[in-house]
């Protein structure tokens, strides 16, 4: 088996982010520093950071609404609360994608790297819905620009699919469809038109909704939801 899938296997990472784990050269095997590419069978010691890597079989897929003020990682650097917190399962999981610490809604874990994989091509283009609020009034000309694609530091954004749902108390509320999910992608967008977010909601990926989930609960992936995310839609 190829390494950076074992990893995959292990509820580490997807395979794409195995291989930047293992050019980093964080991962061992039988305490020889590995390389991209490298085989492992049932015998091999594989350590990341020092640590034994096992296969996990059980496989585990879970929606959870993440609430402001989580970050998604295992182990926040600055200290913060993580999504890790809230979600008590005993098995390694990590997220497919990210929502920024200050972006609340819906984010899945597992610890089925091909599942992440396949799910995270952009050749599927699975559309990822939020809900936004912005102050002031949206003009049509700014919704127009949003739909076409903004051009930030002379290179044009993803278009995205826009919607006006209300104007009240002076906030803006809009529904953003994207595809390719540019890092901090909404928030550049609006801040390329001098609109600021008061809120930044993800209440869909492709036909997975948030539900009648309320903030910081989750619950486990339907298989009718898990096999629509394998497929694109």
């Amino acid at each position: 088996m190829r390494l950076n899938k074992f990893i995959a296997s292990c509820g580490v990472c997807s395979r794409r982010k195995a291989d930047e784990i293992i050019s980093s050269g964080r991962v061992s095997v039988n305490g020889v520093v590995a390389t991209v590419g490298c085989e492992v069978g049932q015998k091999d010691v594989v350590l990341l950071d020092g640590k034994k890597l096992c296969a996990q079989t059980q496989k585990v897929y879970i929606k959870l609404f993440k609430p402001k003020g989580y970050a998604c990682t295992a182990n926040d650097e600055k200290g913060r609360k993580t999504i890790y917190s809230l979600v008590d399962t005993g098995m390694r999981l990590f997220s497919v994608g990210r929502l920024d610490y200050d972006t609340e809604g819906l984010i899945i874990l597992t610890n089925d790297g091909d599942f992440a994989e396949r799910v995270s091509h952009p050749s599927f283009e699975i559309e990822k819905e939020y809900i936004v609020k912005v102050e002031g009034e949206m003009k049509e000309s700014e919704l127009a620009v949003l739909r076409k694609g903004v051009v930030e530091n002379g290179e044009r954004m993803p278009r995205a699919g826009v919607k006006l749902l209300s104007f009240e108390n002076n906030l803006s509320r809009l529904s953003v469809v994207i595809h390719e999910g540019q890092n901090h992608q909404i928030r550049r967008m609006f801040d390329a038109i001098g609109k600021s977010i008061t809120l930044l909601k993800r209440v869909r990926i492709g036909s997975v909704k948030l539900g009648g989930l309320k903030r910081g609960q989750w619950k486990t992936l339907r298989q009718d939801e898990i096999d629509s995310l394998v497929e694109g839609k």
